[in-house]
């Protein structure tokens, strides 16, 4: 055994990696060993018994993508197993102490043959495909009498949990966390025996329960234990009288354990070394001031979230003077804060975020610290329902690296004291109401998301922020043009100026290589398609739509290789669509509705990969995800269906997957190879000239939920196939020259109860569910009456709706003249609608006209 100074002295040594960022629980297992270092010509190279062990061991691999054992040969001075890699061998004896192979991805079997290292202190096969028998934990693990670390993390083992794991008597650190929903049962009390273990993590071991917890109490030198979603809601012991048994412990991490409750009382507190607590995503209920944990006055960070608890902080947080972390976000905003945090001189970060009563933000501003030098680094309030205005206090925190007050209901301007934060990287505060112009910012800054206020004037002609990353002001007032030198910010990947009055012609983002979000939708921008746009491979979400654009799609728009989201619908572009734009093979939503283009539809539609079943991988899902949910609004993108405008933002833009062609002059046959996309769920061809019969495979669309084929000239009999369309919610085929016996199906019929004119205007058709009887029946036509009927009806539909529009808007005009507010609102849906309806005119003038001309 170690003298006891000398463990001290390690603890110590590790506490101050840990701090520095180190693993320190990693170099535990090897402190009682002199390793020899991977290419040391000491003596006591490795022992040959062993080195065929490690061979057969090899064998067992039946997967090895990184090359990861490339070095285990037996071949010259590669003989020596111990200048293997993940290999570290005693320099006095020779003996393999440690097999490192975290990480590798290796896939295979665990060979018994490991069994002949049998003075192994150090094993880590975490992060690899590895399996025992039968997919579950080996038993011979439980044989490394000498074992002091372990680490089986992230892997895929099947079975109960392993309960020989208890015999490691000499287990300083033991890793189980992410055993991937497949280990289950019950955590086994036999590992109550590792009474030298100092790191315990069997976090997110899902089908994993726990109903005694008495073994705890017997690790004394236990310093970090993690059951994080291991259910503890049948533990028969109090948790914190389990826990203050152990009074070594530094981090304590129960999230997501089903614990009733946290208002025990504890006489005496032995946990006085306890550092970070994570209560977090268990249901409490009861008042905060309660819970037991409040005296632990070394507590440096606490975690909180949705634990719905409430009432006002007690007293002794203010106490806590070591704290550098509260994180108490999603909690009904059922607290308050009545307390001052004014002596918490060490308070770094803060999460409030939907958790606080409605609050003045200056009022809650004054009880935060007032140090000398204060290290407030991130301070996140957002869903509070704040109200007044930002005060100057809060650009004092100088420090700030992260300010985040969204969802709040804080008005007035943003002062311009806010370029003095000179560490500011983050500034997120959009959804309130601001006003008043975009201010000088800092130049440390990256994200800035002040969209969905109320903020006027014109667009600035430099940020001062040439590190931006994030620009985000969609939904407010801001006018003027877009100035040539944004396109200096090369650091952007989200630019977003949606729904805004800006106007003038798209500076080409040439300089901007990882621009991924260009978002400038409902605006009055004009001029052309922007051709640099074709350069930014980078680019995934591109919306125009809503302006002024025209002329025609560039043949070169194929080279946006990353593109996802194709948004150019209501403007004035012309001319064919480019057969380049199947080269998208990531494309998954492409809505060109509302132009004038004509000509056919490309028929190679099959490199369009995206929109069948089997998807290409394209960019990562889970950057995607947590990129589109924070910062891409609510109606984003929209799909005409069920003949409503549908809504679509956030992480819901990954169940878009369609096509929106509809009010444009397209013509010829509806291409068979369209069929070939059987992962699109939304197809609008209506309001174009499309002529001859539905594709006759259109049935194999199986994930089609709307179809809408109307106003066209489509001519023949229904597919019989179309019964097969069975996840169809919306189908319209009005307005065409279909004739014959409508297929039968319960979908079919189905939506026919919902929607009886769907199949108006095809005097041809017959049979149920319509009334006219198929025999004797003959396909009419009513030739260019109808048709001319037929155009006509958008022309009378939309002179009406503007009609409509401007009496309606004028009464509306009288009656808020004398009101600014109401003015200011008035003219901005005035402005929408009359866009609105001007494109819509204009498209459908021009394809009158052009009827006339060729009649």
């Amino acid at each position: 055994m170690m003298h006891l100074s000398a463990v001290k002295l390690l603890l110590l040594i590790a506490a101050v990696a840990a701090a520095c960022g180190f693993s320190w629980p990693a170099a535990t297992a090897t402190t009682q060993v002199q390793l020899r270092p991977n290419g040391d010509d000491a003596v006591a190279s490795c022992l040959p018994h062993e080195r065929d062990a490690l061979l057969a061991f090899k064998h067992g691999i039946t997967s090895d993508n990184s090359s990861f054992l490339s070095s285990w040969r037996r071949r010259g001075k590669e003989d020596d197993c111990c200048r293997w890699r993940g290999i570290a061998c005693s320099s006095q004896t020779g003996h393999v102490v440690k097999l490192d192979l975290g990480g590798s991805g290796l896939e295979g079997q665990i060979s018994p043959s490991l069994l002949s290292l049998d003075q192994l202190e150090f094993l880590d096969l975490s992060d690899t495909y590895l399996q025992g028998a039968n997919g579950s934990v080996p038993e011979f693990l439980a044989s490394f009498n000498n074992l002091r670390h372990l680490d089986l993390s992230y892997m895929f083992f099947t079975g109960m949990f392993p309960l020989q794991l208890g015999n490691l008597t000499k287990l300083e650190y033991l890793n189980l966390s992410y055993a991937y929903s497949i280990m289950w049962g019950e955590v086994p009390h036999q590992l109550g025996n590792l009474s030298n273990l100092r790191y315990l993590d069997l976090s997110h071991i899902a089908d994993t329960y726990a109903m005694d917890i008495t073994w705890l109490a017997h690790l004394h030198f236990l310093e970090y234990l993690d059951m994080s979603y291991i259910d503890l809601s049948m533990a028969v012991a109090d948790l914190p009288l389990v826990v203050n048994m152990i009074p070594h412990l530094r981090v304590l991490s129960l999230r997501n354990c089903s614990i009733p409750s946290a208002n025990q009382t504890l006489t005496h507190m032995n946990l006085t070394k306890l550092e970070k607590l994570d209560l977090s995503m268990n249901y409490f209920g009861h008042p905060i001031s309660s819970c037991w944990f409040w005296k632990i006055t070394s507590i440096k960070s606490l975690s909180l979230s949705e634990t719905y608890l409430d009432g006002p902080f007690p007293d002794a947080l203010g106490g806590m003077t070591s704290l550098q972390e509260l994180d108490f976000t999603n909690n009904a905003n059922a607290v308050t804060m009545t307390i001052d945090l004014k002596n918490l001189c060490e308070l770094e970060n803060i999460w409030l975020d939907g958790s606080l009563l409605p609050v003045n933000i200056a009022e809650f501003l004054e009880k935060l610290p007032r140090c000398s030098s204060s290290p407030l680094n991130i301070l996140s309030l957002s869903g509070n329902n704040m109200t007044g205005t930002l005060p100057k206090s809060i650009w004092q925190f100088n420090n700030l690296d992260t300010l985040d007050l969204s969802n709040n209901n804080i008005s007035g301007d943003i002062a311009p004291g806010v370029q003095n934060l000179t560490r500011l990287v983050s500034l997120i505060l959009n959804s309130n109401k601001l006003t008043g112009q975009i201010p000088k910012l800092p130049k440390s800054l990256q994200v800035l998301d002040i969209s969905m206020n109320f903020l006027s004037g014109n667009l600035p002609s430099k940020f001062g922020a040439p590190r931006l990353t994030e620009l985000i002001l969609s939904n407010n007032r801001i006018t003027g043009h877009v100035s040539g030198s944004i396109c200096k910010l090369q650091d952007m990947y989200m630019l977003d100026l949606s729904n805004n009055f800006i106007e003038g012609e798209l500076p080409c983002c040439v300089r901007m290589p990882n621009l991924t979000f260009l978002l400038v939708g409902n605006n009055r921008f004009s001029g052309e398609f922007p051709l640099c746009l074709q350069t930014l491979r980078s680019l995934a979400f591109l919306d125009l739509s809503r302006n002024k654009f025209n002329g025609a799609l560039p043949m070169r728009i194929g080279d946006l290789e990353s593109l996802r989201m194709l948004q150019l619908s209501h403007n004035m572009f012309s001319g064919d669509i480019p057969i380049s734009i199947t080269n998208l093979d990531r494309l998954q939503y492409l809505n060109l509705a509302g132009n004038n283009i004509s000509g056919s539809i490309p028929r190679n539609l099959i490199k369009l990969t995206s929109m069948t079943l089997k998807r290409s991988p394209g960019m990562p899902e889970d950057w995607f995800e947590d990129i589109i949910d924070r910062y891409l609004p609510i109606e984003l993108f929209s799909l005409v269906m069920k003949h409503q405008e549908l809504k679509y933002g956030g992480v819901t833009v990954f169940d878009m997957v369609g096509i929106d062609l509809s009010l444009n002059d397209l013509t010829g046959e509806i291409p068979v190879e369209i069929t070939s996309l059987d992962g699109l769920k939304n197809l609008n061809l209506s309001w174009n000239h499309f002529s001859g019969k539905i594709p006759e495979d259109i049935g194999s669309m199986k994930s089609l939920e709307s179809l809408d084929l109307s106003r066209n000239n489509i001519s023949d009999e229904m597919p019989s196939s179309m019964s097969d369309l069975t996840y169809l919610s919306s189908l319209d085929l009005s307005y065409n020259d279909l004739v014959g016996r409508i297929p039968q199906g319960i979908q079919l019929d189905t939506l026919y109860a919902n929607n009886p004119s769907m199949y108006d205007e095809n005097d041809g058709l017959c049979g149920p569910p319509l009334q006219s009887n198929c025999s004797g029946n003959t396909a009419s036509k009513l030739g260019s009456r109808k048709r001319s009927t037929k155009d006509l009806e958008p022309m009378f539909f939309y002179f009406g709706l503007m009609s409509g529009y401007v009496v309606g808007l004028w009464v509306v005009f009288c009656a808020t003249l004398f009101k600014r507010s109401c003015r200011v609102a008035y003219f901005r849906q005035a402005n929408k609608l009359y866009n609105k309806a001007y494109v819509c005119a204009v498209v459908t003038l021009a394809r009158l006209t052009r009827q006339a001309t060729a009649n």
